[in-house]
């Protein structure tokens, strides 16, 4: 019986002996299968994750009068866009412009209010305006010694000039004319015998108001009904 005892607890010592083998040899793959599975999980996630969006690129054209509304519309654009400016408005996603055109084909959105004002530098002898006067001095039948300033006559601004004081009648043949508000406003701060026009947001320096003409919408026209980035852009605008 003691041979058998002693053969019995071999037999047992040694598949103890055979688990732990067992458990020595599989012990180090499974980590290593682990740590595998791991780092591809890892690798897919990263490789899979949505890029950033890339900004579209909206097209913006703007009067001269209306430049003042770039600004706030860079803002607006932040990180939803790319602002590029373009010289043609019936090629741009939106058109800024200072009052309503003689025919409105397209959709038109207001996003504030600009005032017309008639303006000379303050040492000038001219003094507060009627309409009549106003329309007197813009005619040449006005003070000999004023240097008359107005726009071309597809600029915006001269449009809401003669559509509320000319009223048909013609500009005098003597009057300068300006390319922009910028250089109407920088002619009207040097020079102190003129006399021309400007929108509100340009009148700077010392110059003084005497006339006020209008106050009109400021709109932002698109070709199509706005969507998307466009819709977005308009609607901070109007805020």
């Amino acid at each position: 019986m003691d041979v058998i005892a002693r053969r019995a607890l071999a037999r047992r010592s040694n598949l103890r002996q055979g688990r732990g083998l067992l458990r020595d040899r599989f012990a180090t793959p499974r980590i290593d299968v682990f740590i595998f599975l791991l780092s591809f999980c890892i690798l897919f996630s990263c490789s899979t994750s949505t890029p950033p969006a890339t900004p579209q690129v909206i097209t913006v054209y703007s009067t001269s009068a209306a430049q003042p509304w770039l600004e706030p519309l860079y803002a607006c654009a932040a990180s939803i866009a790319v602002i590029s400016r373009v010289d043609d408005s019936f090629t741009a996603d939106i058109a800024l412009r200072v009052g309503e055109p003689e025919f409105l084909a397209s959709p038109a959105y207001q996003i504030d209010t600009e005032e017309i004002l008639i303006v000379t530098h303050r040492q000038s002898p001219i003094q507060n305006l009627n309409l009549e006067e106003a329309r007197a001095l813009f005619t040449g039948q006005g003070d000999s010694f004023a240097q008359v300033w107005v726009y071309t006559s597809d600029e915006d601004v001269q449009r809401v000039f003669d559509q509320f004081v000319m009223e048909g009648r013609s500009v005098t043949s003597s009057a300068r004319v300006a390319v922009s508000p910028q250089q109407m406003s920088d002619t009207l701060v040097n020079q102190p015998n003129t006399v021309g026009i400007l929108p509100r947001h340009w009148k700077v320096g010392d110059v003084r108001d005497v006339y006020a003409v209008a106050k009109v919408p400021v709109l932002a026209l698109t070709k199509p009904e706005p969507h998307g980035v466009v819709n977005q852009l308009i609607g901070c605008l109007q805020k």
